[in-house]
């Protein structure tokens, strides 16, 4: 049978891809949990009823596994991909370790599938998760009206600096319900994250962040071709999930009610989008879900072939565990 080893299963993005793996079928047999430095013992839960002995990724011989999922940080992953390449183990890299090695293919399920056979090197990689929750509802907007432009703004939850930011936040939420000061209880964030929004994600590259410059990069790397970016990202006092403004300008003629009916019919998303109070989809509504939700579909008059919408996604979830876990898929059937 084939062996799915999956580095990284004590982090959030670990443990969301091992449950996609559950919910599929795959037999707990074929289940390798590895995690860096795992101490003797450790173990993880793999649906309601097993266990997962988490065996230590330094000590590991890949040479056991068909294919390994990288959910690990950039650091650690850049540290053992070439181990288990050398190994002729297949590998998907969710952390952004190969993105700019130009014979590693990024895929967004559904979106760029055909680019999986140009793995030369058995390495994919997948974008971070909010270039997935863009790209995947305007799959078959892009083929029928040619995006040339973005302009993005998002608003990103503290996962995405994983369980300490998560914990930061609700650290200094609970101290300044209780009048306690929040002396040295800024350790993730550089500013207070509580009942705040902060206009930086990633530490900054020239004028713009890393996340920003990320986004531009792997939208371009995905769809290939030279279109215009420009994307903003701040941080709000939320745990879990990505709410976007996205504006997209095309080629040819744009028609909200046809935009709508495109993105209607890409799995994974769902359109929810009634011009009345609460006709929308908003961040605590997308906790835990695996589907991508799309709101406020409009015509953008300010260009000539330009609409906006409104996009939300569990960032972990949706935006990351699923593609990892769909990729991973194709890539050993290919």
């Amino acid at each position: 049978m084939t062996k799915i080893a999956i580095a990284g299963v004590m982090e959030n993005i670990g443990r969301e891809i091992l449950s996609f793996f559950e919910q599929d079928g795959v037999s707990v047999d074929d289940i390798i949990a590895l995690e860096p430095k795992a101490p003797m013992g450790t173990m993880v839960s793999y649906g309601e009823d097993d266990d997962l002995d988490v065996l230590n990724l330094d000590d590991f011989d890949f040479a056991k596994a068909d294919v390994v999922v990288f959910a690990t940080s950039e650091e650690i992953s850049k540290r053992y991909i070439t181990k288990a390449q050398a190994k002729g183990v297949k590998i998907v890299d969710c952390s952004g370790a190969t993105f700019t090695d130009q014979d590693v293919p990024m895929i967004v399920h559904g979106v760029n599938d055909a680019n999986i056979s140009n793995a030369k090197k058995n390495i994919v990689s997948v974008p971070s998760a909010f270039v997935t929750q863009i790209l995947q509802p305007l799959a078959k907007v892009n083929q029928d009206l040619s995006i040339i432009r973005f302009n993005i703004n998002a608003y990103i939850s503290t996962s995405a600096y994983g369980k300490e930011a998560m914990d930061e936040l609700f650290n200094q939420t609970r101290k300044i319900y209780m009048n306690s000061t929040l002396v040295d209880d800024e350790t993730v964030f550089k500013k207070q994250i509580a009942f705040n929004v902060l206009p930086q994600v990633g530490e900054f590259i020239g004028e713009e962040t890393k996340t920003e410059w990320e986004i531009n990069a792997q939208i371009k790397k995905v769809l290939g071709g030279n279109m215009k970016i420009h994307a903003n990202c701040a941080f709000v006092p939320a745990f879990i999930g990505a709410g976007m403004f996205v504006n997209a300008e095309c080629l040819n003629e744009v028609d909200a009610d046809n935009v709508r009916a495109l993105m209607q019919q890409t799995d994974g998303v769902v359109v929810f989008d009634k011009q009345v109070d609460g006709g929308y989809v908003s961040l605590t509504d997308v906790q835990g879900e695996e589907e991508i939700y799309v709101s406020r579909v409009r015509q953008d008059l300010s260009v000539e072939n330009g609409f906006s919408f409104w996009v939300v996604a569990d960032n972990l979830r949706a935006g990351m565990a699923k593609n990892a876990f769909n990729v991973t898929k194709m890539l050993l059937n290919i």
